[in-house]
């Protein structure tokens, strides 16, 4: 299993609210997470780190060599009710912490298997010669009318309201996470993203440069430099998996 993340302010912003980590929970299992921060200058970046942070150092608490996939599915769901109370918590306590909030998707990969867990419109996708898949779906008011059928797929990519979420880690008491499975072949690819990325390039250009790029090492850094060459309007991050 090989493993490479990249993050970037993208072209307008100059602060990066999204953080990233990748983690060797033992020499089979991987935690791989990407959250995207909300709330403003003062607290978008605050949001992101404390609930990466308090995610990954809980899943290491609880995580144990041989567990099965209900046992990580339950230890990722702990991860993300520990982070959503202490996001929560600060932003009560701290008057320019007010309404901050991030998204959260994270994959504890353990051999073949992958469990996913997300909040937010951060995204996975399962990638391989077949084609792309997203496996998380978004919370996002743009999803909740593509579900209506109030908008297309191509619809929803300009509408003006795209960057809206339903759901955040920290911005309510309690939240819900997705959590979804799946089997990864040889030579699969698990693609994280925050939305700075996937609101700047469609799934196929995604699939292409993973699939038919020469070198998978650099792969973060072609997709950073295709979202930079449109703008980047938003923070860019993505987190790349080869099984």
């Amino acid at each position: 299993m090989q493993s490479w993340g990249l993050t970037d302010p993208g072209c307008v912003r100059t602060q990066n609210q999204d953080a990233f980590q990748i983690v060797s929970l033992d020499r089979s299992t991987l935690l791989c997470v990407i959250c995207d921060g909300m709330g403003g200058a003062k607290s978008g970046n605050i949001a992101s780190a404390l609930a990466i942070d308090v995610f990954v150092q809980e899943v290491k608490r609880v995580y144990k060599s041989g567990m099965n996939a209900t046992q990580i599915e339950q230890m990722l769901r702990g991860g993300v009710k520990l982070a959503n109370f202490t996001v929560y918590d600060q932003a009560q306590e701290v008057q320019d912490f007010v309404g901050m909030g991030t998204t959260l998707v994270a994959a504890c990969i353990s051999g073949r298997r992958a469990t996913i867990v997300n909040v937010g419109d951060s995204r996975c996708y399962l990638v391989n010669e077949d084609g792309i898949r997203q496996v998380t779906t978004d919370h996002s008011l743009v999803q909740m009318m593509i579900r209506r059928r109030e908008l297309t797929e191509e619809q929803a990519r300009f509408y003006p309201g795209k960057n809206y979420i339903t759901r955040a880690i920290g911005t309510e008491p309690t939240v819900e996470c997705d959590s979804f499975h799946c089997r990864l072949e040889r030579g699969d690819a698990l693609l994280l993203c925050s939305d700075g990325l996937s609101g700047v390039m469609d799934d196929q250009e995604m699939l292409f440069e993973i699939v038919h790029g020469v070198n998978k090492a650099n792969c973060c850094q072609r997709l950073l430099d295709i979202a930079k060459s449109r703008g980047a309007p938003d923070n860019v991050t993505s987190i790349l998996v080869i099984a």
